[in-house]
């Protein structure tokens, strides 16, 4: 068993309008985050994760996520799962908890224009 408290873990600023925390377990198989999503991320194209999928689940607040034509609405209390290579965009005032398997690292998220 392994506990990270949030003085342990890692501040990120994605961009002006996504700031996540990072607990990094050092774990290949799965980790966790949580991030504040204020208006359009990422700000011009689609962001993709190349090699995991990742499971939110919405802490507070509600938003948009856009997939292609489709737009994906929700609030605080549902669950989205985002499957490896999906293109999509934010458009939020939320906070949300993160997890992906296998454990996400920066090398395999790209946005894309």
């Amino acid at each position: 068993m392994k506990k990270i408290s949030l003085n342990e873990a890692e501040e990120i600023k994605n961009s002006d309008s996504c700031i996540a925390t990072e607990y990094d377990f050092k774990d290949r198989d799965i980790d966790i985050s949580t991030a504040v999503i204020k208006g359009r991320y990422p700000e011009k194209g689609f962001c993709v994760n190349t090699q995991v999928k990742e499971i939110i689940f919405v802490i507070d607040g509600r938003g948009e996520i856009f997939k292609g034509n489709e737009r994906i609405s929700f609030q605080k209390g549902d669950a989205i799962l985002i499957d490896k290579n999906e293109k999509y965009f934010w458009n939020a005032d939320c906070k949300v908890v993160m997890s992906c398997s296998p454990a996400w690292h920066i090398e395999q998220h790209k946005i894309i224009f």
